[in-house]
């Protein structure tokens, strides 16, 4: 495993070291008090800022005492997080302003070979405008203004910590397009969803090959979501694990009047949370019907990697034009993917039911799908390039760069100005492209919008 990146977090005492560092570690592990000198030893710990993970790094305050006294020995620690560090955050208060200690620690800075990103604390509201214009004495340029107390301010500090920490990685012309985080040992967390009495207990005893859940023709008599782990032999001959979860029926909700049935359907909804995969399972016989397509979209808005089966396939008439209907009714319905894989199965004889599983295997890997930097933006580039933002109103929408944050579902964020006009057209057509040309398939993709400042707006 690749080592993370380090930042070292400076300043003199109770500046607001110890409030970021708990702020981007995501827990209370420093102490954090109004006293300066709170801090002693240093303390590290694991961040994410918008999907970009690093090793923080908070000291002591740096003050101008005897070496062998206690801050003395506090300050040297200091100096050493700094120098091991890849970039130093130097921190200032910026409602007190530029203060002699904050000068001493810049020219400290300024004479080492840790790049440093300068931030000003405390910076929300107008209070804090004098002593950002005063920082600029300092020689780091344009500080970062925040708040680490309320969480302002930390898309600007990953942009000015993201070329320090994501080194090379853009340059490289070979680099993988893409990489999975699927532990291909865990098993597939499969759920099986659909309208009642759609044959949803019946599929999984023909998997299993054995009446492990109790079926019949009365609608609703799956009560639990229950999960079953069982081993599925590849074509290849290898041995895969697959967790089912079979669910209640999920009926329309103005007929949901039982109150024991209104439970079993929640516990169903919570099913799919948990699912990596969901399969909504279709009864051939009826077609698609609109509360199909309504659990679909829950599916989707969970987040989760959806497949269709249509069931009863054996036994139903004009095959072919009843796949072709629900394919369209699909695209059409589902506005947030489209080409959704569609299998055909017998939960009675067991036909389609190998492939269902390798296509729901192949879905979980989509899913788990992380795009490099250098592909993703190489990709990005080329988007603009065929079909530029627009200017509504004449307003130039500048989108500066894309990064993705996480899997499981695929999630991006896009930087720029103005993106608050940005029209939803161009969304889709930027969603549209990560899944056809990054390799997503028909997995949900999420695309995050997130305005920077633009300095020469008013």
């Amino acid at each position: 495993m690749a080592k993370l990146p380090t930042v070292a977090i400076v300043g003199r005492p109770n500046v607001g070291k110890s409030t970021l560092f708990n702020r981007l570690v995501g827990k209370r592990l420093a102490l954090v008090d109004d006293r300066p000198g709170v801090t002693r030893d240093r303390r590290e710990g694991d961040a994410t800022l918008v999907g970009m993970d690093f090793r923080v790094v908070d000291t002591a305050g740096y003050e101008d005492e005897d070496p062998h006294s206690l801050p003395g020995r506090m300050r040297q620690q200091t100096e050493a997080a700094v120098a091991e560090a890849d970039v130093a955050l130097f921190m200032f208060d910026a409602r007190e302003g530029v203060n002699p200690l904050d000068e001493e620690i810049g020219r400290w800075l300024r004479g080492g070979n840790t790049p440093v990103v300068l931030v000003a604390n405390k910076a929300e509201g107008k209070a804090g405008d004098d002593g950002v214009l005063e920082s600029f004495a300092l020689g780091f340029g344009a500080p970062v203004e925040l708040s680490a107390e309320h969480g302002q301010g930390l898309v600007e500090l990953f942009e000015a910590l993201r070329p320090h920490l994501e080194k090379d990685e853009t340059d490289t012309p070979d680099d993988p397009p893409a990489f999975y985080e699927d532990d291909e040992s865990a098993p597939l967390k499969l759920a099986i969803v659909g309208r009642p009495n759609a044959g949803k207990s019946t599929l999984i005893n023909r998997i299993l090959g054995e009446e492990r859940l109790i079926t019949g023709p009365e609608a609703g008599i799956t009560r639990d979501s229950i999960a079953i782990d069982w081993t599925w032999t590849s074509p290849e001959g290898e041995d895969r694990i697959v967790r089912l979860i079979d669910t209640a029926g999920m009926r329309k909700r103005a007929k949901v009047q039982d109150k024991l049935e209104k439970l079993a359907v929640a516990d169903g909804l919570n099913a799919v949370n948990f699912a990596e995969v969901v399969v909504l399972l279709l009864d051939a016989t009826l077609g698609l019907e609109a509360q199909d397509l309504r659990i679909a979209d829950r599916v989707l808005e969970e987040g989760r990697a959806l497949v269709i089966a249509i069931n009863k396939w054996d036994v139903s008439e004009n095959g072919s034009s009843l796949y072709q209907g629900i394919k369209k009714a699909l695209d059409e319905g589902l506005a947030q993917v489209r080409g959704v894989p569609i299998m055909t199965v017998s939960a009675i004889t067991g036909k389609g039911i190998d492939d269902l599983i390798r296509v729901a295997f192949e879905t979980r890997t989509a899913w788990s799908q992380r795009v490099s930097t250098g592909a993703l933006n190489r990709w990005f580039e080329t988007a603009l390039e065929a079909n530029p933002p627009p200017a509504p109103g004449g307003k130039r929408i500048k989108l500066r760069y894309i990064t993705q944050i996480k899997t499981r579902p695929p999630s991006f964020v896009l930087f720029g100005t103005r993106l608050d006009i940005l029209p939803e057209s161009y969304r889709r057509y930027l969603v549209n492209g990560i899944r056809r040309e990054l390799g997503f398939g028909a997995v949900p993709v999420r695309l995050t919008l997130r305005s920077t400042k633009n300095p020469y707006d008013n």
